[in-house]
């Protein structure tokens, strides 16, 4: 394989890369047509086998089927004054076989061999097409496909007829990328004296420079006469001995696809999620789940399980009749807390119209800055990636947030701690309260008293019970002011561990499939460029 085929062989797979990825995204038709670059190529390369295929065409008149068997030495091209005279393509070709799975592609019916032994045209492949300018549909439609599909073409113009628009226009203007693989032929020169000839050939050569086909040879022949024939012949067998029509023909495709896939892609700057926009959309989506809620949760129920655990027994018995705030979102709860078959949901409240505002707004501003300056396909992709699982992401959220390990249930050490001391004191207050009530109760039932213990004067009983009641009520109030910095850092806590959770699942939701979007945008630009490069 040589380096053109190599190179062409890698443009053709990084086109048909671009393609997949602009597919549905792209203009369809820009890649439709793309699409059917490569697989044409693809096709084209399998058949090869050393031909080239080239095609003889022309307006109604030109004499194309004149020169046409006097090119290949037959009467095959039926030459008549109706016109016009060529209705469906036909093929010649030299040697000792027809490539008919080549013309089964090219869908020619019409197959002649000429009989030779090697020949300097052994391996080509000459088509006559039908008018381009026909008056039957068909005829042009033929031509149409056929141009497509050949290797090299040779357009046959005559010197009335020449500047036709329908040729101009309709063709070779629009074929100018394929100027490299194209040929123009003055037919009927025998027509004209030579310093007419000169001025139509100088003028023929004006058009098509202007047109973008300079690289495009003309020649004067006459069909008639046979002048010129020996060169055109010579000409087709530069062709066929090069053996580079076909990658020139299908580099030249490649070249035509990638840049007009290009241009749809356009050239603006890729767009980038930064940082600041994704912590703003997750505290939007974040506060809309109902983050804020279960983190004022936590707070409450840690301030509530510390203070019961804490506080002065006697009056922390009624904290405990209250509902436990986590338990009442249906968070923070044991396997007993759920019945065998609950699934790990929240009772969280929907969120409220500005929440939902502000995440609907959050997921807006992320759409709209990530597919800025997007093609109009790629924009709607990105929109659509960015909030196309809305319903889903929220029942995500909800999830998310219920499986959340909040680290409240086990409370800390030290409320064991204050809690064994409070039990102390309140055996202290139960000693002192009984030892000054015994005495009176003693000598009611005639049995000697306890002995009296004093302490600065006061009896030991007293200092037991006011002493227990004082030293609870300060160890509950120290308690508490713990319990609070306690709770405004397990809230803090809870709020980083809950935003790394919806985190999570708005990167799984939203910003990965984003980022799909903008690399796939970035693999299409890539590949197109790898495609356009010759």
């Amino acid at each position: 394989m040589s380096a053109a085929d190599t190179s062409l062989a890698g443009r053709v797979r990084a086109l048909a890369a671009a393609v997949q990825a602009a597919d549905g995204r792209s203009d369809a038709k820009v890649v439709t047509d793309a699409r059917a670059v490569v697989e044409r190529a693809g096709e084209r390369v399998a058949f090869s086998g050393g031909w080239t295929v080239v095609a003889l065409a022309g307006a109604t008149g030109s004499g194309k089927s004149s020169l046409f068997n006097a090119v290949t030495g037959t009467e095959l091209a039926r030459v008549a004054v109706r016109r016009p005279t060529t209705a469906k393509p036909m093929a010649v070709s030299w040697g000792t076989e027809l490539p008919h799975e080549l013309l089964d592609w090219l869908d020619v019916t019409g197959r002649h061999l000429v009989p030779s032994g090697p020949h300097e045209l052994s391996d080509l492949v000459l088509l006559d097409l039908p008018d381009h300018d026909s008056t039957e549909v068909s005829h042009r439609l033929a031509v149409d496909r056929i141009v497509q599909l050949v290797d090299a073409l040779i357009w046959v113009v005559d010197p009335q007829k020449y500047a036709d628009a329908a040729l101009h226009e309709g063709y070779l203007r629009r074929l100018a990328p394929y100027a490299e693989v194209m040929m123009v032929v003055l037919n009927q020169a025998d027509r004209l004296a030579p310093e007419a000839l000169d001025t139509c050939l100088s003028d023929l050569r004006r058009l098509l420079d202007a047109e973008g086909l300079g690289a495009t040879p003309i020649m004067a022949v006459s069909a008639l006469h046979g002048s010129g024939i020996p060169e055109l012949r010579e000409a087709l067998a530069r062709t066929v001995a090069n053996k580079q029509a076909m990658t020139r023909r299908l580099s030249a495709d490649v070249t035509v696809a990638a840049g007009a896939l290009a241009a749809d892609l356009g050239t603006a700057a890729v767009p980038d999620l930064d940082e600041r926009l994704q912590r703003q959309v997750v505290g939007a989506l974040g506060a809309a789940a109902g983050v804020p809620v279960v983190v004022d949760g936590v707070r409450r129920a840690w301030r509530k399980r510390g203070t019961a655990a804490t506080g002065w027994p006697f009056v922390t018995w009624l904290q405990r009749l209250r509902p436990d705030p986590l338990k009442r979102l249906r968070l923070d709860l044991t396997p007993g807390d759920h019945s065998p078959t609950d699934v790990n949901r929240t009772s969280l409240p929907k969120a409220s119209a500005v929440q939902r505002a502000r995440a609907d707004q959050g997921l807006r501003e992320l759409a709209d800055r990530a597919s800025a300056g997007l093609p109009r396909g790629w924009a709607t992709s990105v929109r659509d990636a960015a909030d196309g699982r809305r319903s889903v992401l929220l029942d995500r959220l909800d999830v998310a947030i219920a499986g959340t390990e909040l680290e409240v249930r086990k409370g800390t050490w030290w409320w064991r701690l204050f809690g064994l001391l409070q039990w102390l004191l309140i055996a202290a207050v139960l000693a002192g309260a009984g030892w000054l009530l015994a005495n009176p109760l003693l000598l009611g039932l005639g049995a000697p008293p306890l002995p009296s213990v004093r302490w600065y004067g006061i009896p030991a009983g007293t200092w037991l019970l006011v002493g227990g009641v004082l030293a609870g009520l300060l160890l509950g109030v120290l308690g508490r002011a713990l319990v609070e910095v306690g709770a405004n850092a397990h809230a803090a806590h809870a709020r980083r561990r809950l935003e790394e959770s919806v985190r999570t699942v708005v990167a799984e939701e939203v910003f990965e499939p984003v980022d799909a979007e903008l690399a796939r945008y970035r693999l299409a630009r890539e590949r197109v460029a790898e495609a356009t490069r010759s």
